[in-house]
Parts: structure tokens; sequence; C-alpha cells
């Protein structure tokens, strides 16, 4: 009962008052299951693609956290190829509240993904939101890409000799060129409302059609060589 309210309310709001570049809607029967769509923003390389979104609210929400996978192909170093998200307030903080840490000196701030934020006063919004932020602004020390993130540089002095591997540098640090290349190309390609295409943000699909268009959006194949994949915990 309190999700099933909890749930009109939220969507209510989505419909009346969205944050900027986000839409939601029901997508099916079935009241956990819904789309989301995002645009990307100005000035990063997934402007003007919209991208789609598979939002699974559970039973014990807003107890636990939506669950919330990308539809639409990305590039980026915190979403894999699946389409899951690497984001702190999609998963439940550790039990006990607080996460327990050894008496270590503290050089840098723990990953994004290194304990869970979720708390039921967040909401479908806010958490979209984030996701958008989390678009414009990657966290490369915590991906699930790790070839987005990381190249390996091997020095061979001699062919008879192999060593392991000498650096390693961030695409997104450290190449940021190729990776803004690679991210713009695959938005150009996956995320590109083309002429005619029915589906745009702000005109989310009719009832009668959300079946069909659940069932149309099929998360395309990875880039070719298929990047490596590295989850954070329990994603």
């Amino acid at each position: 009962m309190q999700r099933a309210s909890r749930l009109k309310r939220e969507l209510s709001l989505l419909a009346t008052e969205p944050p900027p570049g986000i839409t939601c809607w029901q997508d099916t029967d079935q009241m956990g299951d819904l789309r989301a769509q995002i645009i990307g923003g100005a000035n990063t390389p997934y402007e003007k693609g919209v991208f789609t979104l598979e939002v699974s609210i559970p039973e014990r929400y807003p107890f636990e956290p939506p669950q919330i996978r990308f539809l639409t192909p990305i590039y980026h170093p915190n979403i894999d190829s699946a389409g899951r998200i690497c984001l702190d307030i999609l998963k439940l903080p550790p039990k006990g509240g607080r996460l327990r840490l050894p008496l270590l000196r503290v050089t840098k701030p723990p990953p994004l993904c290194a304990q869970g934020a979720w708390r039921p006063s967040l909401s479908i919004a806010t958490v979209l939101a984030s996701i958008q932020l989390l678009m414009a602004e990657p966290n490369p020390d915590d991906p699930l890409m790790a070839d987005i993130v990381s190249v390996l540089v091997v020095v061979s002095p001699s062919p008879l000799w192999t060593p392991g591997p000498v650096s390693e540098s961030s695409e997104f640090k450290y190449n940021k060129p190729v990776f803004l290349s690679n991210a713009r190309q695959w938005t150009e390609q996956h995320a590109r409302q083309k002429q005619g295409d029915e589906e745009v943000l702000g005109n989310p699909p009719a009832a009668s059609d959300a079946g069909a268009h659940g069932t149309a959006q099929k998360r395309k194949a990875g880039p070719p060589g298929g990047p490596g994949k590295r989850f954070c915990n329990g994603v």
C-alpha cells in the first residue's frame, strides 16, 4: 500500500514538474515497471542524445532503492555494457548504518560504490537527476568498464622479455580526447533521435503501446572487441 501511494504521488510530480531533461512514466500495467528518459547535458559527449532507462520499483519501496539500468547503449566508465550503473544511492547502506573501517590514515575519499547511500526520503526524480549528473561527471576511480578507464602501457626492450604493465593511464583522466570522441560516437550511433521516431522526450508512449515499447527497447551489443567489465560491490 505504501509503495502504491508513494509511486502515484511521485509519478504525478514527475509528470507536472519533471527535473530538466528528464521524464518518467509507467511502462506496463504492472505498477513497478517504469521507463525513463534522460537528455544528455550540454557541453558533454552525450549532448542531444536521448537515453532510455528501465526502472523497476521493488515491493518494499521506498525502503529499498529502485533498480535502474540503461537500455540505450552509452559509453561511460560507471555504466557497463548491460546498462548497470555504479551509483551509491542505488544501493542500500551497510547493516548498522555505516561502514566500519580499520584505523588507518585515509588518503583519498572512498570510491562511489564503496557503500550504499539509499534512504527512504530519496525519490525516483532524485535518483534520475543523480544519474544525469553522473553522466556529466564520471567517476574514473570506481569503474564498471575497465577498458574505458584504463589503458595499459607495456615497455619491452627485448622481444625475449615479457614484462608486466609498468604504468596504467586512465582514458578518462589522461586520454580525455579519446574518451570524448568514443562517447560522442556512441551517442550519435545509439542515442540520437532520428526523424520520424515516435519516442521523444516529454511525450512518453501511450499506455496501450507500453508493452510493445518495452519489447522493442533491447540493449544493443557493446563496442567491437568487447571491453572488459569490472563490477563494483553489489552491482
